[in-house]
């Protein structure tokens, strides 16, 4: 099995924190560790980004894991949109959210780069985990996974603390979601 649950909610959220440390809240760690709770998973990992770092680490301490940071786990980069508020960036984000491959943030990462360093973070996973990261990774994981295109991938919410669990054949031949 394998995992995926999106870091609570943050101090100024709806923003592009991207690769910026923005603080966790309170209620969003006990949403994460609440989220966790019951899944089997013989190892956790995060991402190094605090907002998931933290409730990763709190989820160690509620079961006893070790911790694997694994910077390959954080959010899409959105350069010289980092902190800001999507709304505030007008017409200029459109063509981003279209085709985040072909229209990367100013001095930010693309969407194909995010999805390769994703590639070598789940072929890094051989037991069952559990991994707390960022919407951007979560949707680049899916996509790698079940074959969905960036669209699909947005075709469905990913709120704060938000987990999806898949079963994952080692011959690839099948994978089954479970969300909640």
């Amino acid at each position: 099995m394998l995992h995926l649950i999106r870091h609570g909610a943050v101090e100024g959220a709806g923003r592009l924190y991207g690769h910026s440390d923005a603080t966790p809240v309170p209620e969003g760690l006990i949403a994460c560790r609440a989220r966790a709770q019951g899944l089997a998973a013989a190892q956790l990992i995060a991402s190094d980004l605090s907002r998931a770092r933290i409730a990763g680490e709190g989820i160690a301490q509620d079961r006893g894991l070790a911790l694997t940071i694994d910077p390959r786990w954080r959010e899409l980069d959105f350069g010289a949109w980092e902190g800001q508020d999507p709304a505030d960036l007008g017409a200029a984000i459109h063509p981003f959210w279209d085709d985040p491959q072909a229209n990367p943030p100013p001095g930010g990462e693309s969407w194909g780069a995010m999805q390769a360093r994703v590639a070598q973070a789940l072929a890094a996973i051989h037991e069952d985990a559990l991994v707390i990261a960022h919407a951007g990774p979560i949707r680049a994981a899916l996509g790698l996974l079940l074959g969905l295109s960036y669209r699909q991938t947005w075709a469905f919410d990913l709120p704060y603390a938000a987990r999806i669990s898949l079963r994952l054949w080692a011959d690839g031949a099948q994978v089954t979601g479970l969300a909640a």
